[in-house]
C-alpha cells in the first residue's frame, strides 16, 4: 500500500468537504440576506399603506360637513385605531435602520396631529396638518427606499 496515495487522498477530500462547506456557508448567508431584505420590504409596503389608509379615512371625515362633535371624534378615533399604522410601527422598530425609524415617527406624529385636528374640529389648521403629513409620508417612503437600495 501505498502511503502518499492514500494520504493525497484523505487530504483531498479534506479540502473538498471544506470547500463545500465554505460554499454553503457563503450561499446560506445571501439566502438569508435576502429574505431579510424582502421581509423588510414587505413591512415598509404594510406600514406605509397603514399609514395612507389611515390618512384617506381621516380626510373622509373632514369631507363629511353634516357629522356632530362626537361623531368627528368617534370616526377619527377609529380611523386611527383600526389604520394599522400603530402595531405595524413597533415591527418596523425591531429591524428599520435609524433613519427609518425616525422619519416613521415623524409620519406617525402627522398622522396623530391630523388626526386630533379632525376630532376637535379645527378645520383652519387641517391644510397645514395635511401637507405636512404628506410630506411626513413621502420623507419616510424616501427613507425607505433608501435602506432598501431602491432610491434611483
Amino acid at each position: 500500500m501505498d502511503w502518499g496515495t492514500l494520504v493525497g487522498t484523505a487530504v483531498g477530500g479534506v479540502v473538498a468537504l471544506a470547500a463545500t462547506m465554505i460554499a454553503e456557508r457563503a450561499r446560506s448567508r445571501r439566502e438569508e440576506a435576502v429574505r431579510r431584505q424582502e421581509s423588510k420590504r414587505q413591512l415598509y409596503v404594510a406600514y406605509l399603506a397603514a399609514l395612507t389608509r389611515t390618512r384617506n379615512e381621516l380626510k373622509d371625515i373632514v369631507r363629511s360637513p353634516g357629522l356632530g362633535q362626537q361623531e368627528r371624534a368617534r370616526l377619527s378615533a377609529e380611523a386611527y385605531r383600526e389604520g394599522g399604522a400603530y402595531e405595524l410601527r413597533h415591527q418596523l422598530g425591531l429591524f428599520a435602520p435609524a433613519p427609518v425609524i425616525s422619519a416613521s415617527d415623524e409620519a406617525f406624529r402627522a398622522i396623530r396631529d391630523v388626526r386630533d385636528l379632525v376630532r376637535d374640529g379645527a378645520p383652519g389648521t387641517l391644510p397645514e396638518a395635511f401637507e405636512a403629513m404628506i410630506h411626513a409620508i413621502r420623507d419616510l417612503r424616501d427613507a425607505m427606499r433608501k435602506d432598501l437600495g431602491t432610491d434611483g
